[in-house]
């Protein structure tokens, strides 16, 4: 019996991608990226592995990324250079609970993440790369640096329809970096850098506590 296309197509789209998402280990991205002229090409050097761990899901054409879309088509990114840096991106992960690719991005001197999800075509910006919630019903972002960073801890409600920012918490006192992950479904864990310090410190906190900003639907 032959497929409908439609179904073929789908079919193959869910083939193409490994089940789970598979984001470079930080030691793997210092060692590919040592030797690289900056973070653009860094990017790309990280990105041509995750071409080869995600076949199927995006190619790339010099300065054009594809991305195949589910259950069929496909969107394109193209790099562009300008005298004040342009615009380059690069494949960065991919979520497969969402069906959604996170591409990192940058802007002249400006880095950041965008999330395209491949049913609905739609894009949210990020300030900082995912991390999915154990109930796969949010993700966090922890975007902290000494200059053009948010400075918070966001979460973001999640969806195959659509990302919403949910809630904010910024510290009292200046981190210079911070990296998140999540205890379980109620509590985050985050590794962070005070400003001026060398010595990285760990706190957690629960989604209930007082002191975030709620900016979405509860």
């Amino acid at each position: 019996m032959r497929l409908p296309q439609v179904l073929a197509a789908a079919l193959a789209a869910l083939v193409a991608v490994p089940a789970q998402p598979v984001p470079l280990p930080a030691d793997e991205i210092a060692k590919l990226c040592h030797d690289a002229e900056g973070p653009a090409h860094c990017m790309r050097l990280v990105e041509a592995q995750q071409l080869k761990r995600l076949p199927g899901l995006a190619t790339r054409e010099g300065n054009v990324l594809r991305v195949r879309m589910f259950p069929t088509g496909a969107v394109t990114f193209e790099d562009v250079d300008t005298l004040s840096g342009g615009t380059s991106y690069a494949l960065w992960d991919y979520i497969s609970e969402l069906n959604a690719v996170v591409l990192w991005t940058m802007r002249d001197d400006d880095a950041g993440f965008l999330l395209l999800q491949r049913a609905s075509g739609r894009r949210t910006p990020l300030p900082a790369d995912p991390v999915l919630s154990p109930d796969r019903q949010r993700f966090a972002t922890a975007d902290f640096c000494a200059t053009r960073c948010e400075n918070v801890l966001a979460v973001w409600r999640a969806s195959r329809d659509g990302v919403q920012r949910e809630a904010e918490w910024r510290p009292a006192e200046a981190w210079s970096d911070a990296g998140v992950r999540w205890k379980d479904a109620d509590t985050l864990v985050v590794d962070y850098t005070p400003a001026g310090a060398t010595a990285s410190r760990t706190l957690e906190r629960r989604l209930g506590e007082p002191g975030w900003i709620r900016r979405g639907a509860p």
